[in-house]
């Protein structure tokens, strides 16, 4: 059913950014509506304890905290909605957004805040043992494997921050890296070398998982396309992704100009985009902090961002 719902403020998107934008602008009177997407309270609420955000010296877990600002939101006038955004026609104002494929609401003013997803390899098996052994967030997930022994895919600075923080905590860590070097930054490759429980595979690439009822080891192809190449498999009880983000663009696109990663590209010091009364915050512009502090603070610009404009325009 089709609703003529014409709002001033329209935000897409429930993670850090998302509700501290809803908090500013319920506060500046403009009456914003929320729209919580398929993750609400977004990649935090997948997080078991927070302990680096600025107020909370004992740690606070992510669902925790994600519901205090959806309740600080909602108290100074948000109107939070279970629902995703389908779709977006940017190309008149005020700007018409589809959700769930059927209803429809105007905007004067959007502000993004759709986050990144961590990347997958594509592996079937990767869905089958999701929850069973797989994980993207070993910092979530890492305190269910210790004395255990455990993968890790990549050969960044977060697969080495991860590899690292899981050594602490398992008896082994092998990190697989597709490529003969790592790209981590010097220091992180350091690290990584220096901590004895850490076992480097390079030139590695994983073609499959195995086990029973949960993961047990995985199949893995050394030089592959190559006359060393070698099949192999390894025993492990957790297999952690680190290959990095995609930022939630696609209904965006082509409108929004984005870098070549697909993160949204916002003019100078401002939260605005290429498009007039649309800024965005938080993960989804951001692919160097990724950081909910960070993210909390974009959102607080993005929101102020979209008052000016609003006075700006007379809308």
């Amino acid at each position: 059913m089709e609703t003529n719902e014409r709002v001033r403020c329209l935000i897409i998107g429930s993670g850090p950014a998302g509700y501290t934008a809803a908090v500013y602008a319920g506060r500046a009177n403009l009456a914003p509506v929320l729209y919580e997407g398929i993750q609400p309270g977004g990649q935090l609420t997948t997080t078991t304890d927070i302990e680096n955000f600025p107020g909370y010296p004992e740690g606070i877990s992510g669902t925790e905290m994600m519901e205090d600002l959806k309740k600080q939101a909602s108290r100074f006038g948000a109107d939070i909605r279970y629902g995703t955004v389908t779709a977006v026609d940017f190309n008149k104002t005020p700007y018409q957004l589809t959700i769930d494929g059927s209803n429809k609401i105007e905007a004067d003013t959007i502000i993004i805040a759709t986050g990144a997803s961590a990347k997958y390899l594509g592996l079937p098996d990767e869905t089958k043992y999701a929850g069973l052994g797989v994980s993207a967030c070993a910092t979530c997930d890492g305190f269910f494997y210790r004395k255990k022994v455990v993968a890790v895919v990549g050969g960044g600075d977060t697969a080495c921050e991860e590899a690292v923080y899981l050594a602490h905590l398992a008896n082994k860590v092998y990190l697989i890296v597709r490529k003969d070097y790592l790209r981590a930054s010097k220091i992180m490759q350091k690290r990584v070398m220096d901590t004895p429980n850490i076992d480097v595979l390079f030139e590695t690439q994983t073609i499959g998982l195995f086990g029973e009822n949960s993961l047990e080891g995985a199949h893995l192809v050394k030089a592959k396309d190559t006359d060393r190449e070698e099949y192999m498999d390894i025993a492990i009880d957790g297999f952690f992704l680190a290959i990095g983000h995609k930022p939630n663009t696609d209904i965006f696109l082509p409108a929004l100009h984005v870098d070549e990663n697909g993160y949204i590209k916002t003019i100078e010091n401002t939260t605005a985009t290429n498009i007039p009364g649309v800024f965005a915050a938080g993960d989804v512009a951001d692919p160097r902090y990724r950081q909910a502090v960070t993210a909390a603070a974009s959102g607080c610009k993005a929101a102020i961002d979209a008052e000016k404009y609003l006075i700006e325009n007379e809308l």
